[in-house]
């Protein structure tokens, strides 16, 4: 495993994704991570999953103390009483004191940024988060986020992969200290048959997956979130350290496509 480092907290570089899962599917995926060498673990309020993510960091042979996880407040929660209501709630169901990183969700037109904001940070204070940030933040609502923070907002999390480069926000992260946090980097399958993936891939005895997450985090401060179940996928997602792509490469890898990035939306809404 690779880290990258924020805030003086050395983050798993590689941690599993939880959208669309839940029951015994999502329990045997966090537990099967945990013992492949899974550190960073995602989930969410509204994945309703919560429950079951916490249910396999407690029966693991891992201490809570070495799992990195994340969750997300639905943005609904606009007020500070209400966030940190919530933010009791998840705690109460993932069945720990705390989370290492608490995000709010989407942002929210209709929200105070300053008053969510407060809400992350007081519950940093309170002890309930160790760190707090923002996700689907573009540069500007991110730029305002840090601005009304007492707390360091450490992280965006946002779609991520050779069609969605995020190259504006990337820079300015880079520039800010700030993680990237990149889900969907394989674009919800959509990498697994490009041909320019699977020809560099190739080179390396790696599948176009491999060569799209290793694009990724190829990048300073940046760390993806890959969603998977099956055991053979989460071996494959943790087996992208052992090459590197050249800066040709990474520069053919990346093809900002709004056709492409709209069709890996549309696939992660559909569940196909």
């Amino acid at each position: 495993m690779e880290y990258e480092t924020v805030d003086g907290e050395e983050v798993p570089a590689v941690g599993l994704g939880t959208w669309r899962m839940s029951g015994p599917t999502c329990r045997n995926a966090v537990a099967t991570a945990l013992e492949l060498g899974y550190r960073h673990v995602d989930t969410a309020q509204s994945y309703d999953n919560e429950r079951d993510v916490g249910r396999a960091v407690a029966v693991a042979d891992v201490d809570r103390e070495e799992v990195f996880l994340t969750t997300k407040v639905w943005p609904m929660h606009r007020t500070h009483d209400d966030i940190v209501d919530s933010v009791h709630e998840s705690l109460a169901r993932l069945g720990t004191d705390y989370v290492d990183l608490l995000l709010v969700h989407w942002p929210n037109p209709l929200a105070s940024t300053a008053e969510v904001m407060g809400a992350l940070s007081d519950l940093r204070q309170d002890g309930a988060t160790r760190h707090v940030g923002v996700s689907n933040f573009d540069r500007d609502q991110l730029r305002e986020a840090r601005r009304v923070s007492s707390a360091p907002v450490v992280t965006d999390q946002v779609q991520f992969h050779p069609f969605e480069p995020q190259r504006e926000l990337l820079d300015y992260c880079q520039a800010e200290d700030v993680l990237l946090t990149a889900y969907s980097p394989l674009a919800h399958g959509g990498v697994v048959r490009d041909h320019v993936l699977t020809e560099i891939g190739r080179k390396y005895d790696k599948s176009p997956a491999q060569t799209a997450l290793r694009w990724a985090l190829q990048h300073d401060g940046v760390a993806a979130i890959p969603k998977a179940t099956s055991r053979e996928h989460l071996e494959a997602n943790l087996d992208v350290f052992d090459f590197e792509l050249t800066d040709t490469e990474m520069a053919l890898v990346e093809r900002p496509s709004r056709l492409q990035s709209g069709l890996s939306m549309l696939r992660g809404r559909l569940g196909v």
